[in-house]
């Protein structure tokens, strides 16, 4: 009895993190902005960069805000900004109708990542936390993966998509958006009381001080710039090296984020019966290895395994740093969560400098950029 209680709560919060996935969409959503608009790299990487400046503004005040209304309306809160964000692309996507979209793509999961890791801690206490937002990234993925299909299925149809073509994809994941809202929302799920005085701003970042949080929130930083940066460079990859089409390259979005999926689910068994500092560190030599594939390869086979093991190698990076942050100040868990989530910022940091050096010497110069965020995350081994 006390197990099924536990699934019927978990169940509408692994459905959040699937909403979660969709931020991910936005790989894929701006090469076809690109094609469709004529932009430039540096000008079609400002859609994931937007998405992820806005980790930076809103995450640690969602920390204070949970302190005040509690996780799971935090999470409700985040789950209608990001169905506002989906219905908005229905109605065209000229240059500024996908700036807003993304924009409230990038609030309403920066609300989302901010309250829902930590809502876990709710129902899952102790060692198998870790294993548990595994398994949350695990179902993040899915939505990631299946995003580039989805939009390469509309873009290859005419009638079934009502003219939306690709962006066919923003409604499809609108509706399990609004059946996750409903869900979470009937589920009782008991928030933690919050001790003493709330944290001001400058108590929140004074964490920061703390090294384990500094190197962690770095850490994270790293993380979200190479899955981001994978996610839109893999398919430009593909197009300068083996002349696909951006519908043939696509694939590659798809091919990351299966890896990652599968990582994510082996992640979610192995870390519960292993050491996290050696998984961890397989993890980033398996990312160092993809590094190489990616600035030297020019065959399919070379790219495409580059590219599934940079999926494979990342996709437990985030739940071995948040996690060793989260549990080292139990006490304050809203305000480490709020820091660590703006190290999401990083997707923005990341694509700016990829762009740049993308139009300066090819997609070999974003490798270049992903790659010092491998080496930084060969330097964190030594904090676990």
């Amino acid at each position: 009895m006390k197990d099924s209680k536990l699934y019927m709560k978990l169940i509408p919060v692994m459905l959040c993190f699937f909403v979660m996935g969709f931020v991910d969409l936005v790989g894929i959503a701006s090469n076809y902005v690109k094609a469709n608009l004529g932009l430039s790299d540096s000008e079609a990487n400002i859609f994931p960069s937007l998405v992820f400046f806005w980790f930076l503004i809103f995450s640690v005040p969602t920390g204070m805000l949970m302190n005040k209304i509690g996780r799971k309306n935090t999470v409700l809160i985040s789950l209608i900004v990001t169905a506002v964000s989906l219905l908005l692309p229905v109605f065209g996507e000229s240059y500024i109708l996908m700036l807003v979209t993304f924009s409230l793509l990038g609030i309403g999961n920066a609300l989302m990542q901010t309250s829902l890791n930590p809502l876990i801690s709710n129902i899952i206490t102790g060692d198998k936390l870790v294993s548990s937002l595994t398994f949350g990234q695990f179902v993040k993925a899915i939505a990631s993966f299946l995003a580039p299909y989805i939009a390469m299925w509309g873009a290859t149809q005419s009638m079934p998509t009502f003219g939306l073509g690709w962006r066919t994809l923003f409604p499809i994941y609108m509706i399990v958006c609004i059946l996750a809202t409903l869900l979470l929302g009937t589920t009782p799920i008991e928030d933690e009381k919050h001790e003493g005085k709330a944290s001001t701003f400058g108590e929140c970042f004074t964490l920061l001080g703390k090294p384990l949080i500094l190197f962690s929130f770095i850490g994270i930083m790293c993380h979200v710039g190479i899955d981001v940066g994978t996610n839109i460079t893999a398919p430009k990859l593909l197009i300068e090296r083996l002349g696909m089409t951006l519908n043939e390259a696509a694939f590659a979005t798809s091919l990351y984020f299966i890896f990652r999926t599968a990582g994510c689910f082996i992640g979610s068994l192995a870390l519960s019966r292993m050491s996290h500092k050696l998984f961890f560190t397989i993890s980033v030599v398996i990312m160092g290895i993809s590094m190489i594939g990616m600035f030297l390869g020019t065959s399919r086979i070379i790219l495409y395994t580059a590219i599934a093991l940079v999926g494979f190698g990342n996709s437990n990076i985030f739940s071995v740093v948040f996690s060793q942050a989260l549990l080292s100040f139990p006490e304050k868990k809203n305000e480490v969560s709020g820091l660590m989530i703006m190290g999401l910022f990083g997707g923005t940091v990341f694509p700016l400098a990829m762009g740049v050096a993308s139009d300066a010497i090819g997609q070999a110069g974003a490798v270049i950029c992903m790659a010092i965020g491998v080496v930084y995350l060969a330097y964190y081994i030594s904090k676990i």
